[in-house]
């Protein structure tokens, strides 16, 4: 059981003379006041999701006399009210809700991403829905054009507000970079196809093989809808610009991993190179390997430069990909149509660019080859606005504001159309855009959010939660994932994981019943509550102000003010 740590109180700016009887003598003006947080969890998540409500939740659901299936459907719930997508996100999330974590300063995160995972896995199994948030029905139509996370998200929250939605999706099937650009390995197709299924179930149309600026003109959805939301990502994969790169064996890291996932997986041959450092390279290398392919990444930084996902590039190294690091591509060596060898240039660091990364700077006469039987490009990508030129803005791609809103009436964009991102983002983009359109078309005004302060690791008194090492889920050997291609490698935690692992969470700035105020208060001034978990209250005309109960708080919650 966790263990209440006694400590001394600090003396305060208001202390008064402690002469007399101390059931008579006030020791300080000041008074207790419970003042929720913001836990850093939150505020580092770019969707805002409410991840201390969900996790709490599950943690207290003994004790507050529920069955771990209700507390699995509020838990649901609570997630959905942002995210439609919590099995998907509990996936391919790079979780930087984990790294802000108070409890990384004591033994560790808690596991958010697979608990998200697990709740979503967990509405899946028992078959939850999705639900409106009103029952009312509004006459206004909204077209969609892409049917990846944001235009999902958009569709999504306006469907549940009660609008007509239709989504122009130009891939055979919905899901966007997540069904065409994240391996199977990461993301079973079928896990998408659950999660698309309910937001359709929801009420939402999804039009597939429709190319708007193609098999339809942007101006007939200008006519025929009363807002639009941009959300066609950014597929166009960009080659390296050097000399003789046009050749049948070299393709982009997206064009790459949209023929694998479509069933049309390339002949790679023996030796891959895959040249560039994020989480294309590493999806493009480590299918590489599952195709039978010796793989050799080409990075022009080294490791610590890398934006791929930490996880993943272990991931990589554990099935044999190799990394060349701080080396550039410059030439390649052609037999015919086909690339045989790259050349490429020693790199050094030099100073910091725009990024904070340090720029690669070539190393004068250092050049070296590599054996190539196929070539990815894995660098960069870009919207295809092929047909939406109405939509380009230049080397921004599209612009919006905080709600979504471009420089055209009524169409709103959000995702990698306006910046490379994650995919919370992307989420994020299409829950504010539907905010706005709903907002626009009810003529109301947007609601301020109000977030109350964040709560830092030193505002909580870590000694008095009991130490407990996360629960990590099941992984399959390295040997056995690249005997089958699609095998997922991560397995969803156990209800009993998850239980464990809820509980490891502190629930920073906010009352989680621990009781220690009420222990410490000698003058009956704190009021314990009659039913769990709701907070406790100050009989004001009893305290003195001896601050004990703010000092020894846990969780941050009580101030003296």
């Amino acid at each position: 059981m966790a263990k209440i740590v006694k400590r001394v109180a600090k003396p305060l700016g208001s202390l008064r003379s402690m002469s007399g009887s101390s059931s008579s003598v006030e020791t300080s003006s000041l008074r207790p006041v419970n003042v929720l947080k913001t836990p850093p969890c939150s505020n580092a998540c770019p969707n805002g999701t409410n991840i201390r409500e969900f996790i709490t939740t599950i943690s207290q659901t003994e004790d507050s006399g529920r069955s771990y299936e209700d507390s699995l459907q509020k838990a649901w719930d609570i997630l959905t009210e942002k995210n439609p997508l919590p099995s998907t996100c509990g996936r391919v999330c790079p979780h930087p809700c984990e790294g802000e974590c108070n409890r990384t300063h004591k033994d560790g995160a808690v596991g958010i991403n697979n608990l998200e995972r697990f709740v979503g896995d967990y509405a899946l199994q028992k078959g939850f829905e999705l639900k409106r948030i009103s029952a009312d029905s509004y006459p206004q139509k909204v077209a969609v054009i892409g049917a990846g996370p944001s235009g999902l998200s958009c569709a999504y929250q306006l469907a549940r507000k009660g609008y007509r939605v239709t989504v122009y999706e130009a891939f055979s099937k919905p899901g966007g970079m997540l069904r065409y650009g994240i391996p199977n390995y990461r993301l079973p197709a079928d896990v998408l196809d659950k999660e698309i299924g309910r937001i359709e179930r929801l009420g939402v149309e999804i039009k597939c093989g429709q190319i708007v600026g193609r098999d339809i003109p942007y101006e007939d959805l200008q006519k025929n809808y009363d807002a639009i939301f941009v959300g066609i990502g950014a597929h166009k994969g960009k080659l390296l610009g050097v000399p003789n790169e046009e050749a049948v064996n070299v393709l982009t890291g997206t064009e790459f991993l949209n023929k694998v996932n479509s069933g049309e997986a390339p002949e790679v041959g023996n030796k891959v190179l895959v040249v560039g450092g994020g989480d294309t390279a590493i999806d493009a290398a480590r299918v590489s390997r599952r195709l039978g392919a010796e793989v050799t990444i080409v990075y022009r930084r080294t490791r610590k430069e890398m934006p791929a996902i930490e996880e993943e590039i272990v991931g990589a190294e554990e099935e044999g990909v190799k990394l060349e690091f701080l080396a550039a591509p410059v030439d390649f060596e052609r037999d015919g149509d086909r690339v045989t060898k790259m050349k490429c240039q020693r790199m050094e660091l030099g100073e910091p660019d725009a990024s904070g990364r340090r720029r690669p700077v070539p190393i004068p006469d250092s050049y070296f080859t590599l054996d190539a039987s196929m070539v990815i490009a894995a660098i960069s990508q870009e919207p295809d606005f092929t047909g939406l030129d109405i939509l380009h803005e230049g080397k921004e791609w599209m612009k919006a504001d905080a709600g979504g809103a471009t420089k055209i009436q009524g169409t709103y964009a959000g995702g990698d159309v306006l910046e490379l991102g994650l995919v919370t983002i992307a989420i994020f983009n299409g829950r504010k855009a539907a905010e706005a359109i709903h907002n626009r078309f009810q003529n109301t005004q947007p609601v301020p959010e109000q977030k109350p302060p964040v709560i830092t690791h030193d505002k909580i008194i870590l000694s008095y939660y009991e130490s407990k090492l996360r629960s990590e889920p099941a992984r399959i050997a390295p040997e056995e994932r690249l005997k089958d291609p699609d095998l997922e490698i991560t397995s969803t935690l156990t209800q009993e994981q998850a239980v464990s692992e809820a509980k490891r969470c502190m629930s920073c700035g906010s009352c989680f019943d621990c009781g220690t105020c009420w222990s410490y208060c000698q003058d009956q001034a704190i009021v314990k509550p009659l039913v769990k978990y709701q907070a406790y209250k100050f009989k004001l005309d009893f305290c003195k102000g001896c601050n004990k109960c703010a000092e020894n708080c846990p969780c941050g919650y009580i101030e003296m003010k």
